[in-house]
């Protein structure tokens, strides 16, 4: 049996990820030819081109993009590979990449990741903070925290704890407009739109009863961070449904008040998601470790 020449995949992989030969070659610290004959070996074992070539562009071919997440994976096996087989000072150094939605990244993972860094001087933290859902695998991302009700998929997931949606709005408001009674009332009511909701403007609820209806307030606002929310509804000019961290507080000081108690969304989860690959480098361990117990069920904001 002949083993895949797993050099050429990880060669095809540096050269998809830089977009040249010569770059490929440059962070591989390999010759340029040596880059291109392993992508000329891999386009013979396979029968099929991997890249067009011009003299002005590079780009995959389709069976190119259709292989190169399997060439990432068994370029980043080799690399975890290569670094569990080295001493613990070498492990902890070199650029973790992590995506984080803004908001609570801001509040919450900031301060950490502050803390993590005094203790890992090693270690380069190189983090994303968009509500933009990031693809892991396509972007280069080790792992990413995600607050959501998770697809399935290929992807490896830590599940942290639960995340509770709350309708709310100001008394203010209340006093002006009337509080709604039943969820058909929100039809009557100015809301917050989230755009990278998978149902932007759409509330799923459930009553007390098990009943399950979609609600939708007028859009009065539209916004891709929920930050931006906040002085609206604090104002008295929408309402909006909200995670526990940006309300609880408000909620606690009567700043806000909880809409339609008896009905609830579908709890959502904050979790750590990493790549399909069993295998992590440990600087990457060591950072989940870090996070996993301090945004825990019950560690949140300590």
């Amino acid at each position: 049996m002949r083993l895949p020449d797993f050099e050429a995949w990880a060669v095809f992989a540096a050269v998809a990820d830089t977009g040249s030969f010569t770059a490929a070659a440059e962070a591989l610290s390999l010759s340029k030819a040596k880059v291109s004959k392993a992508v000329s070996r891999l386009e013979a074992e396979l029968g099929t081109v991997l890249f067009h070539r011009t003299s002005r562009r590079l780009s995959l071919s389709a069976a190119g993009r259709s292989l190169v997440d399997h060439a990432r994976r068994i370029r980043m096996d080799g690399e975890a590979a290569v670094e569990a087989a080295r001493d613990e000072a070498v492990l902890l150094n070199g650029t973790v990449r992590i995506a984080v939605p803004m908001s609570f990244g801001l509040s919450a993972v900031a301060p950490l990741i502050a803390q993590f860094m005094a203790l890992h001087p090693g270690i380069l933290i190189d983090m994303h903070l968009s509500d933009a859902r990031v693809d892991l695998v396509d972007q280069g991302f080790d792992l990413a925290l995600r607050i959501a009700v998770l697809p399935d998929s290929s992807l490896r997931a830590i599940r942290l704890r639960t995340v509770k949606l709350y309708l709310i709005a100001a008394p203010g408001y209340c006093a002006l407009h009337g509080t709604p009674r039943h969820p058909a009332d929100l039809e009557g009511h100015k809301g917050v739109h989230y755009a990278n909701s998978t149902q932007p403007g759409l509330w799923p609820l459930t009553g007390p009863d098990g009943t399950r209806v979609l609600a939708r307030a007028r859009p009065a606002l539209i916004v891709n961070n929920a930050d931006a929310a906040m002085p609206a509804v604090l104002d008295g000019q929408c309402i909006a449904a909200l995670p526990d961290f940006f309300c609880l507080e408000g909620l606690s000081d009567g700043r806000l008040i909880e809409l339609l108690p008896n009905w609830r969304f579908e709890p959502l989860t904050l979790s750590i998601v990493t790549p399909p690959s069993p295998h992590r480098p440990a600087r990457v361990d060591a950072l989940i470790a870090w996070l996993r117990p301090r945004l825990a069920e019950g560690g949140l904001g300590e």
